[in-house]
C-alpha cells in the first residue's frame, strides 16, 4: 500500500496484510521481527522479488535482531513521512539516487562494477541524443532505452533525465538486465519509485540469457565490465555464434576468452532498430577492444565488421582517473545505423583526456581522481555536433577519418632457406637426439652412425643437393635403407642456416622459404601491396618474396585483412626531453642537499 500510493505509471504494487508501519510501531518491540517479516511477504510478486530475492532482507532483519537493534532501526524509519503529499517523485528520486551514491563510494572496491560517475554517463547520454534534435521534438514522442549492464540503474535514469528536460512531453521506456543480484534490486526498486514497469528490469546473464530479446531500441547504452573473462559461460555463446551466424548477435566474431567487452557491443549492434528512426548506442570501454587482436582474430573482425558496415560515429578517449575502481583510460563509442550525409563512410576520433575537459576532485574517492566539468563536457558534445575536423581551435584534439583508414592486409613476406651440411660431433649429437633416429633399434641407430661418421667426408657443404647425393651415395656402399623420418633427421641434425649457402629449391624448383625469416607486413588497406613491397620491402631484402597463397577469407586477396583503431597514433604529443644542463645541475643540487643531511646525522 505504501509504494503503490508512491508510484505512477499504472503499475499495480498491493500488500495484502493488515499491517502498517504505523500499527507495527503501536505493538509489542518484541514482535517486530515477526511483523516486519509478515508485511515484506505480504507484497505482490515485484516488491518480493526486490526484497526477498535480491536483498535477502529477511537475513537482514535477522542480523538486525540478533544484534538487538532491530527496534531502535525501525523506528528511525518508521517516524520519516515519505508519503507523496510529503515528498514528491522528484525529492523521492533524488533521495534515491543519493543512496546509490553512498552505497557506491562505500564500496569502492566494487564500485566501478555497477555505478558510473554522473558526469561520464551524462556526457554519453549528451552524446547520443545531440544529433537527434529534430527526432525529438513535438506531442506524443515515445522512447526506449537500454542498458545491458545496468548495474543499479544510473545510466537509464540520467537518459531519461536528459530527454525529459530536451522534451517535457517525451514518453521514456526504460529497458535493463543486470547480472548482480543486488545491483539488479536497486535498479528495480527505482522503477518501481519512478514509475516505471519494474517488469523491464530482468535479472540474469545478457550474454547467455538475452531477456529483450525480440525487442529492439532507440538509445542504448553501457559501461560493461572491463577485462572480465566469459570462460564459465562460453558453451552457450559459442553455440550460438556457430549455429547463427550472422542471424545471431555473435556472428561477426568472438573476441578473446578473457575479456567480454566487445561481446556486449554485438549483443547492442543486435538490438538496433531497422526503421527510418533507426538507433544511437553509447557504450564505454576501456583501450582493448580499439586494438587488441591482429588480422584474422575476432576482435579485428568484429571491429572490421562494424567499420565496414559504417556503424562508428566517432570514438572519444576520456581523462584517466575518473572511475571509483580504475584509473585506466576508457573511451566512448558512438555507434549507429542512422547516419547523417556528412558522416557516411567516415569516423570522426576525439582526444578528450587532456586537462582542458577535466577538473581534479576536491576529495578523492577511491581511484578517482578527476571528474569532467560541465564546460569541459558541453565542449566535448560541441566538437562532436560539429563534426570539427582540424583548423580552428580543436585540431589538435579532433580529426576525421575515412573508415578504411583504419584497415591494413597483413602480408606474408618470405625468404629463402640457406643451409650448409657438415658432419660434425656437435652435429652427430643432435642426430642422437632426433626422435626417428631414437625409435630405430640399437643395432639399426649404429648402423646410421656408422654411415655419418665414417662414411660421410667432414667437409662443409653449401649445397644441399650436392649433400644429399654424397649422403645417398654412403647410404648405397654401406647396403643401407633408411626410411624418409631418418633421413630427414640426418639432413635437420647435419645442417645450419648460413646466408653465404646455395638456395634450398623445392620438387618444383622454386625456393623454399624460411621459417625463421618469415615475416609479416601490415600494408594500409588504401595502398597496393606490390607497391609496398616493392617500396618498404625489396630494396632492403631483395631475395624476399610475398607468400600469395596467404589470403583473406572474406575478400580473398592476398594479405589478411585487419583493423585497428589507435589513439596514441594520431594524437601522438611530441615532449622534448629535458636539457642535459638542466638535469645535471639538479642532480648536483641533490648531491649538495644529501650531503648537508650526512653531515646533520654525522654532527
Amino acid at each position: 500500500m505504501m509504494l503503490y500510493g508512491a508510484i505512477g505509471g499504472g503499475i499495480r504494487v498491493h500488500n495484502t496484510s493488515t499491517l502498517t508501519f504505523a500499527k507495527i510501531r503501536a505493538q509489542n518491540p518484541s514482535d517486530v521481527h515477526k511483523n516486519l517479516i509478515a508485511y515484506i511477504t505480504a507484497f505482490s510478486d515485484s516488491v518480493r522479488d526486490v526484497f526477498l530475492d535480491k536483498f535477502l532482507f529477511t537475513d537482514q532483519l535477522k542480523r538486525l535482531a540478533d544484534a538487538n537493534i532491530l527496534w531502535k532501526v525501525f523506528e528511525q524509519f518508521a517516524a520519516l513521512d515519505l508519503r507523496p503529499e510529503a515528498v514528491s517523485t522528484l525529492a523521492m528520486g533524488y533521495l534515491f539516487e543519493d543512496l546509490i551514491r553512498r552505497f557506491s563510494e562505500i564500496s569502492n572496491e566494487t564500485a566501478g562494477e555497477h555505478f558510473t560517475p554522473r558526469e561520464v554517463i551524462r556526457l554519453i547520454v549528451d552524446l547520443i541524443i545531440v544529433n537527434d534534435d529534430e527526432k525529438l521534438r513535438g506531442q506524443g514522442i515515445i522512447r526506449q532505452i537500454y542498458d545491458p549492464a545496468c548495474g543499479t540503474g544510473g545510466m537509464l535514469a540520467l537518459a531519461e533525465e536528459a530527454l525529459k528536460e530536451f522534451n517535457p512531453d517525451i514518453r521514456v521506456e526504460l529497458f535493463g538486465q543486470e547480472l548482480n543480484g543486488e545491483s539488479f534490486g536497486i535498479c528495480k526498486s527505482d522503477m518501481l519509485v519512478t514509475g516505471h514497469d519494474p517488469e523491464n528490469i530482468a535479472f540474469g546473464n545478457t550474454l547467455t540469457q538475452d531477456a529483450h530479446k525480440d525487442r529492439r531500441f532507440h538509445y542504448m547504452l553501457s559501461n560493461p565490465p572491463y577485462g572480465v573473462d566469459w570462460k564459465k559461460y562460453q558453451e552457450p555463446i559459442r553455440d550460438e555464434a556457430a549455429t547463427q551466424g550472422k542471424d545471431g548477435r555473435f556472428g561477426a566474431g568472438l573476441p578473446r576468452i578473457s575479456d567480454g567487452q566487445l561481446l556486449f557491443l554485438q549483443h547492442m549492434i543486435s538490438k538496433m532498430r531497422t526503421d527510418e528512426i533507426g538507433s544511437r548506442i553509447g557504450i564505454v570501454m576501456n583501450g582493448s577492444p580499439l586494438f587488441t587482436g591482429g588480422a584474422g582474430s575476432g576482435e579485428s573482425e568484429i571491429r572490421r565488421w562494424m567499420l565496414e558496415s559504417d556503424w562508428i560515429e566517432a570514438i572519444v578517449a576520456l581523462p584517466t582517473d575518473l572511475f571509483y575502481n580504475t584509473g585506466i583510460q576508457t573511451y566512448v563509442w558512438l555507434l549507429t545505423n542512422r547516419k547523417e550525409r556528412k558522416r557516411r563512410g567516415k569516423v570522426q576520433l576525439i582526444d578528450a583526456s587532456g586537462e582542458r575537459f577535466w577538473a581534479p576532485m576536491r576529495k578523492n574517492l577511491g581511484s578517482k581522481r578527476r571528474e569532467i566539468r560541465d564546460d569541459g563536457r558541453e565542449t566535448i558534445t560541441h566538437i562532436f555536433h560539429e563534426t570539427a575536423n582540424g583548423g580552428g581551435p580543436w585540431s589538435a584534439v579532433s580529426k576525421i577519418f575515412d573508415a578504411s583508414d583504419f584497415g591494413y592486409r597483413e602480408i606474408r613476406v618470405e625468404r629463402p632457406l640457406r643451409l650448409n651440411f657438415q658432419s660434425s660431433p656437435e652435429r652427430i649429437a643432435r642426430l642422437k637426439l632426433a626422435k626417428p633416429f631414437l625409435k630405430l633399434d640399437p643395432a639399426e641407430q649404429d648402423d646410421v652412425l656408422n654411415v655419418v661418421v665414417d662414411r660421410l667426408p667432414t667437409t662443409l657443404f653449401k649445397d644441399r643437393p650436392a649433400f644429399e647425393a654424397t649422403l645417398t651415395k654412403a647410404l648405397k656402399g654401406a647396403g643401407m635403407k633408411i626410411g624418409a623420418p631418418v633421413r630427414k633427421a640426418i639432413l635437420s641434425a647435419l645442417s645450419e642456416r648460413d646466408e653465404s649457402a646455395a638456395i634450398c629449391l623445392d620438387g618444383d624448383g622454386r625456393p623454399e622459404p624460411d621459417p625463421e625469416l618469415r615475416d609479416h607486413e601490415l600494408v594500409p588497406l588504401k595502398e597496393d601491396w606490390k607497391s609496398y613491397v616493392a617500396r618498404e620491402v625489396t630494396p632492403f631484402v631483395p631475395d624476399a618474396w610475398v607468400d600469395e597463397t596467404y589470403r583473406d577469407d572474406a575478400d580473398k586477396g592476398v594479405g589478411r585483412v585487419g583493423y585497428e583503431i589507435n589513439f596514441n597514433r594520431y594524437f601522438y604529443r611530441y615532449v622534448a626531453p629535458r636539457p642535459l644542463a638542466e638535469i645535471d645541475a639538479e642532480l648536483k643540487t641533490l648531491e649538495t642537499d644529501i650531503a648537508d643531511l650526512l653531515k646533520e646525522v654525522a654532527g
